[in-house]
């Protein structure tokens, strides 16, 4: 089986929910307030490892409590750890996240997570096969992006790019990645344009998220829309990082590229019923009912 290999950030997320979002200068009461592990890599491996198998992280936490909990929170939920480890001279990555009128703003203070080097990614990414699969993001530095996304185009990996939060991607990047994952506010700031255009720019290589409108990619021809699933929102923090790591464990599983993103579509809509960014993300027994290839 394809091996699953997620490079990217781990925190842990502070979240308060309100009836509104504070205007400048302004203090509000709360709803609610709750800690969660998070970090766009974390989230996108957990999504994987509850859909697929043979999912590991690459990452760093800071050698505090929160990286215990990271780590731990990691292995329960059988993400393999083996390159994982601690920094000692900084704290662990955290996110700082804003629930209101069914959506979300996000702080995010990488810490720990700018460790994630070129020379640190290179010693794992050795162990990897031909064919294996490499989920990054963009919440690590940008030269290690660049860096892991050239090893996978010279040793035959299978590279995905989901570009959040949105930074500038190099055409180099662009070039050599397999798939890249934009939302359309994301798409729209990296090719300027409209999205049809953009799509038959990079054929079979862009994938822009719609939300619960599905998923749109170019197969050559023409652009082709993968419907999406309409769900009771409580929280739409993990929707975009369940959406790649499903994809990913579609790749594994060798579907179609329709039928990756239907699959990946389907559970990133059961994502945004649960509180927190791992709170829905959904397992194979929860999407079975639906989910017919």
């Amino acid at each position: 089986m394809k091996k699953i290999t997620v490079i990217g950030s781990m925190s842990i997320d502070l979240v308060v929910s309100a009836s509104k979002r504070p205007g400048k200068g302004e203090t509000i009461l709360g709803d609610d307030f709750f800690t969660t592990p998070g970090g766009k890599g974390a989230n996108q491996a957990v999504a994987a490892a509850r859909l697929g198998d043979n999912v590991h992280m690459i990452g760093r936490v800071g050698d505090d409590d929160f990286g215990k909990e990271i780590y731990e929170n990691l292995q329960k939920n059988h993400v393999i750890v083996d390159g994982v480890e601690p920094v000692t001279q900084m704290p662990s990555g955290t996110a700082h996240i804003t629930l209101s009128e069914q959506d979300n703003s996000i702080i995010v203070v990488p810490s720990a997570n700018n460790e994630v080097t070129p020379d640190y990614v290179k010693k794992h990414l050795e162990a990897l096969s031909e064919g294996d699969i490499v989920l990054l993001q963009q919440e690590i530095p940008s030269e290690t992006v660049e860096f892991a996304v050239k090893y996978c185009s010279e040793h035959g990996l299978i590279s995905i790019l989901n570009p959040a939060p949105y930074r500038e991607v190099s055409n180099t990047v662009i070039e050599k990645v397999d798939y890249l994952t934009p939302n359309e506010t994301e798409s729209d700031e990296m090719f300027k344009g409209e999205l049809d255009e953009a799509l038959a720019a990079y054929p079979m290589k862009l994938i822009v998220t719609l939300g619960d409108k599905g998923a749109a990619y170019h197969n050559g021809k023409e652009k082709v829309q993968v419907p999406g699933y309409k769900r009771e929102v409580k929280d739409t923090t993990g929707a975009g990082d369940t959406f790649n790591g499903a994809f990913a464990v579609a790749l594994q599983k060798e579907y179609s590229l329709d039928q990756a993103l239907a699959f990946a579509n389907l559970a990133a809509s059961h994502s945004v019923t649960g509180l927190g960014a791992q709170g829905g993300m959904p397992t194979l027994q929860d999407i079975e009912g639906e989910w017919h290839v």
